[in-house]
């Protein structure tokens, strides 16, 4: 056959993945930061395994393996390893062989907990930021505060009775029912799915769903994340983690602001802030009560800069429900969806990192 002869020596050729990878393409450049903060995190990483028994596999590919499953909006690990077999890229990002095997999609279920114990999210997120900081990128004086629902892996059928009998439900892999008249709340409901999902809602205009809360802390020269946590949604859970992750920050003897939406508008918020030295840049909120934020605050030029800045902190929430996937988690219980959460934040900052030292000076 025609070109027979021509395949066959292709096939001899010795090729790596890096050589079939542009010398443009902006991976390289991700690369680059993911392997320095990887760098940093070695004798933690190393510290996670034992020196004798059979070798697995290196948690630094695990953890490169979730940055390609964020940026490529990848579903599930097991979806991950079927491509890791045929994509090029991925196995340079990964550094493997380009005629190497890709590894079982259970290595990640083996290892989840290992990498919980050694709470390596929050180590990775932490020297993300630390790199961004040796970067210059960071304000430390400018922040803003908000939060999220993410929705939880549970069904309203999950929400049952905690005391009592379950509600009854119809023959059927997946029948109709209907809630309506039914009172339903956390205190007397519970998901039997995944127990530490609470049921909330955004505003009085959208349908309650079984959901954990995210909340971030955004800095202002170039909207990275400094901090980030996820909880449970409660009612209060906006204010007490935002006053949580203030009083994290490193002191300082300058004064500093935060900016929030309507929700922080509240009188013992506003205290809490003031006693931090943080001067609270707030949106007023005049819809049924007297805002706590009156014009000694407002009048200033930097309150009307913080509140445009602020608007910024939804690009974060948007790239890691639509691009990551996180518009519906995929893990049961608090600890992992708020590793998984920590962990994407990080990679939304490693993309802006990317982003700045690519950008002309």
């Amino acid at each position: 056959m025609r070109g027979t002869l021509e395949r066959q020596m292709a096939m001899l050729t010795t090729l790596s993945p890096g050589d079939l990878i542009p010398e443009d393409h902006p991976i390289r450049q991700i690369r680059v930061v993911v392997d320095a903060v990887l760098a940093e995190l070695d004798d933690e990483l190393t510290a996670m395994y034992a020196t004798a028994g059979r070798p697995s596999v290196p948690p630094e590919q695990l953890l490169k393996a979730t940055v390609l499953m964020a940026m490529y909006s990848i579903r599930s690990e097991r979806a991950l390893c079927e491509r890791l077999n045929y994509d090029v890229l991925f196995k340079w990002f990964l550094d493997l062989a380009i005629d190497a095997r890709a590894f079982d999609a259970t290595t990640f279920s083996k290892n989840r907990q290992r990498l919980l114990d050694h709470e390596i999210a929050d180590r990775f997120f932490a020297t993300v930021v630390r790199q961004a900081k040796l970067r210059r990128y960071i304000s430390s004086d400018h922040f803003s505060v908000d939060g999220t629902l993410l929705e939880a892996w549970a069904s309203h059928k999950s929400f049952q009775p905690q005391d009592g009998p379950p509600t009854a439900m119809p023959p059927g892999r997946n029948a109709e029912v209907s809630f309506h008249g039914q009172r339903r709340s956390n205190a007397t409901h519970a998901s039997m799915t995944d127990p530490e999902a609470r049921m909330a809602r955004k505003s009085n205009a959208t349908a309650a769903k079984l959901c954990y809360a995210g909340h971030v802390l955004m800095e202002h020269r170039n909207a990275l994340l400094v901090d980030i946590e996820g909880t449970e949604a409660t009612g209060y859970a906006e204010r007490d983690t935002a006053l949580a992750m203030l009083g994290r920050l490193p002191p300082t003897r300058r004064r500093r602001t935060v900016a929030g939406d309507k929700a922080y508008d509240t009188t013992a918020f506003v205290a809490d802030v003031r006693e931090l030295r943080i001067t609270p840049h707030l949106a007023p909120n005049t819809t049924r009560q007297r805002s706590t934020i009156d014009r000694r605050t407002t009048r200033h030029p930097g309150h009307v800069v913080s509140q445009r800045i602020r608007k910024r902190i939804e690009e974060p929430f948007g790239w890691i429900k639509t691009i990551a996937g996180g518009r519906k988690l995929r893990s049961i219980g608090k600890a992992r969806n708020r590793a998984w959460f920590v962990m994407t934040a990080a990679i939304y900052n490693i993309l802006r990192i990317t982003a700045l030292d690519a950008a002309p000076a």
